[in-house]
């Protein structure tokens, strides 16, 4: 029946509407846009004004109601509309734009959903009249909960036919170096690639996460050479990571007397040959510091991993599995988990050799001094990425050639519709020139589902022990900070009921918003007194209003059921009107950030949002209010706190419900409800 009535082609005359009982859908005029309206109202309750306006519009314009529908866009601020139509974009001259503007506003017919449009030079404004608005938005939300929002029709191979499956994405993100630091990078990395697995699946997409460790090359050999020397087993289980980096610096430090030996007799060496002198006693010299050094020990243990031997693959495996083990539990603090850990060590040199030849036969590379290189500078669109070094004179590969033969392997194991690499700016070139030569070799369809999710550099990152070696340290560091800041207090800080998991919630939060802040490709300074503040944009803000609404649930003392029969065109007050319009558009911020990629695009919504809930309170009391007003506006406050769960969740972050307010306060922020 509601699927019948949403066939009415553009030209049948408008219905008006009884009743909600008939539902909102019900309202005539929803014009034939290319888009099944019952599909969009199950996502995007919106998407019934947008086709609703479109059936409208179409005959006084003469245009096709599709054309019009697709370019109905979200205005910037409410004082101009709900949605905006630019007349120009339906290929009306620019000269004629103006008269054609009020034209067609002077002849848009009345309408129960939406004021007559307002004309605004080559604009049309609409604005949604309030009461329907408010009782569909509002029943949606409570109706919806966490699935407000997503559209899982987007992730389908074919929107019509759901038994094509859904699109596949591999995510591929953090990707830190077992026994190296887990540095400013890899965070970053960790947080936007996390977001963006929870935007695809939103999305309905069949996502993949995916952790490319650096865990594989002759820095395992040194590492396993050094557990030999200064290894304990007791530190090992207790922390993989920390201990393996220590004892890998040791033997560093250890290694670097004997490199710069070696290096000042091999300059020594060049100086006896340019003085055509005997080289005998030198060259043995070399050889002979090379062949005890600590290095050479680790080029013949990777040797042994690179051979095959049981023993040494035995050690690496450990070491790696250790490592997982514990960066699991890392990642489960902020929320994110993989579907698989791979790593350099699982490109197979046959793979590689595989890819090599193909660079060979298709004439693609070429060799420069005994090493294999694809010169990309011959072609004058590819100029810029320069000459790519595939594989080392001595014959070894290298993280490019690596790269290559995974994504081939990744593209026939998975069938992926795209993969994103979430990695830092400083490798632009390097996934430029992967993409390029993964097209030259013959794999156009692969790269061209392959997409660089870039973002700049964290500035002035450290924790108050020294330079930040691994995540733990930044999540600690931040943990602590968030301590003090309740700790000023006393009185209040007695009544949270788990102060340090409040405290590491908290200052996780502090870190994640900190990082999406801003555009991926902008720089930004790491502030541990920024971040931890309650007052301005921050984690601990964002946080600060989800408990601040739960609090005020809890006083109500409704039930779900109260909210549901709620009167609701009670709400009439422009604070809750502009509430739910700003409610309204959360699916189509959701849409966008698909476009955008950008985990800024969500958090600037939540704040707005998050500003008019505060300029809201004193205006739409609950507790004290009349019984049916107190259900009216507990309906809204409930409505908005779900959209603020659903968009901190799929920002990664971890929504408390208890005792934020009570350190809150500490700011100066008042708790009326």
């Amino acid at each position: 029946m509601i699927r019948s009535c949403f066939r009415i082609q553009s030209n049948v005359q408008y219905l008006r509407i009884s009743s909600l009982q008939r539902r909102i859908l019900t309202i005539g005029n929803m014009a034939n846009t290319g888009h099944d309206p019952a599909a969009s109202e199950a996502s995007n309750p919106v998407d019934i004004y947008r086709s609703h306006i479109s059936g409208l519009l179409a005959p006084v314009a003469g245009k096709p109601a599709k054309e019009i529908y697709e370019r109905l866009s979200w205005t910037q601020t409410f004082d101009k509309g709900d949605l905006g139509l630019a007349v120009p974009s339906l290929r009306v001259p620019p000269k004629e734009a103006g008269d054609k503007a009020a034209e067609w506003g002077a002849n848009f017919p009345i309408s129960d959903l939406v004021e007559k449009p307002v004309v605004a030079g080559t604009f049309l404004q609409f604005f949604f009249k309030p009461q329907p608005l408010i009782k569909l938005i509002i029943t949606s939300i409570l109706k919806k909960k966490t699935v407000y929002g997503t559209n899982p029709k987007l992730g389908l191979r074919h929107e019509s036919d759901v038994s094509k499956g859904k699109k596949r994405i591999i995510v591929e993100f953090s990707s830190p170096n077992i026994a190296k630091p887990f540095h400013a990078g890899h965070l970053r990395s960790t947080i936007i690639g996390g977001f963006l697995s929870n935007l695809y699946e939103a999305a309905g997409w069949d996502v993949t996460r995916m952790n490319y460790l650096g865990d594989w090359g002759r820095q395992f050999g040194l590492l396993a050479y050094a557990f030999e020397r200064y290894g304990s087993e007791e530190k090992l289980q207790k922390d993989p990571i920390g201990h393996l980096f220590d004892i890998y610096v040791e033997i560093n430090r250890i290694s670097k007397p004997e490199e710069d030996e070696i290096k000042e007799k091999k300059q020594e060496l060049e100086q006896a040959s340019a003085d055509r002198k005997d080289l005998a006693q030198l060259e043995n010299d070399i050889e002979l510091l090379e062949s005890k050094s600590v290095n050479e020990k680790a080029r013949q243990y990777f040797k042994r991993m690179e051979d095959g031997d049981e023993a040494a693959l035995t050690t690496w495996k450990r070491f790696r599995d250790l490592s997982i083990e514990r960066y699991k539990k890392t990642y489960a603090r902020l929320n994110i988990h993989y579907d698989y850990y791979s790593g350099e060590s699982q490109v197979e040199m046959e793979r590689m050799d595989r890819a090599a030849k193909q660079l060979e036969e298709s004439g693609v590379s070429e060799d420069s001094k005994g090493a294999v290189i694809v010169d990309l500078t011959k072609n004058p669109k590819t100029k810029k990425l320069g000459k790519a070094l595939v594989r080392k004179r001595d014959g070894s590969s290298l993280y490019l050639t690596r790269d290559i033969g995974e994504a081939v392997k990744r593209h026939e194991l998975y069938k992926f519709d795209k993969m994103l690499y979430v990695a830092a700016s400083q490798q632009d070139l390097h996934f430029a020139q992967l993409f390029k030569i993964l097209e030259l070799m013959g794999h156009k369809d692969v790269a061209e589902k392959c997409l660089h999710i870039n973002f700049g550099m964290v500035l002035g990152m450290s924790t108050r022990k020294g330079t930040v070696k691994f995540l733990d340290d930044i999540l600690r560091d931040v943990g602590e900070k968030m301590h003090e800041v309740m700790m000023k207090n006393q009185t209040k800080y007695e009544q949270v009921e788990n102060p340090e998991q409040t405290a590491d919630t908290l200052g996780i939060t502090a870190v994640m918003v900190q990082d999406m802040t801003g555009k991926r490709i902008n720089n930004y300074e790491f502030s541990l007194e920024r971040m931890t503040s309650f007052e301005g944009d921050t984690g601990p803000y964002l946080q600060y209003a989800h408990a601040r609404l739960c609090s005020i649930t809890r006083k109500a003392g409704l039930t779900a059921e109260d909210l549901e029969a709620a009167d609701l065109s009670l709400l009439h007050e422009s604070h809750a009107v502009n509430l739910v319009r700003a409610l309204s558009s959360w699916p189509d911020v959701v849409q966008n950030t698909l476009k955008t990629q950008e985990p800024v695009t969500v958090l600037s919504y939540l704040f707005k949002m998050t500003h008019m809930l505060s300029s809201s309170y004193d205006v739409l009391k609950v507790v004290g209010s009349e019984p049916d007003i107190k259900k009216a506006r507990m309906a809204l406050y409930e409505a908005a706190r779900q959209v603020l769960n659903n968009g901190m969740k799929l920002l990664g972050l971890n929504p408390v419900e208890r005792s934020v307010h009570t350190v809150v306060s500490t700011s100066g922020m008042s708790m009326s409800g």
